[in-house]
């Protein structure tokens, strides 16, 4: 799955000097991150949906769009999948209930 990953996250990258006129994602960099934040939003009230429909297929195709759209958002914060990766790998192993208590203790 990392490998998926981090070839996605290199495509995107590359897409950052890309023409906004042929490449889709250079469009979404060049309108800022508002509007990328707009499409994950978007991507994710259609996952809900999906989800909340019972159709596998459809959440499949909509988890994966929102997934897309969340890595082009953390890449123009300048962050990849590996960051995410690397976060999940700390919390592993602590209940739910630690990890959130751990996090309002450094707030």
């Amino acid at each position: 799955m990392n490998d998926t990953l981090t070839r996605l996250a290199e495509l995107l990258e590359q897409r950052k000097n890309a023409d906004p006129q042929t490449s889709y994602v250079a469009k979404l960099y060049g309108k800022g991150m508002d509007s990328i934040l707009k499409k994950v939003g978007e991507e994710a009230a259609e996952t809900i949906i999906a989800a909340k429909n019972g159709d596998k297929e459809h959440l499949i195709y909509e988890t994966a769009d929102l997934w897309f759209h969340t890595l082009v958002m953390l890449a123009q914060a300048g962050l990849g999948p590996q960051d995410i990766l690397n976060e999940l790998a700390r919390r592993e192993g602590l209940s739910g209930i630690e990890e959130k208590a751990s996090r309002s203790k450094n707030d």
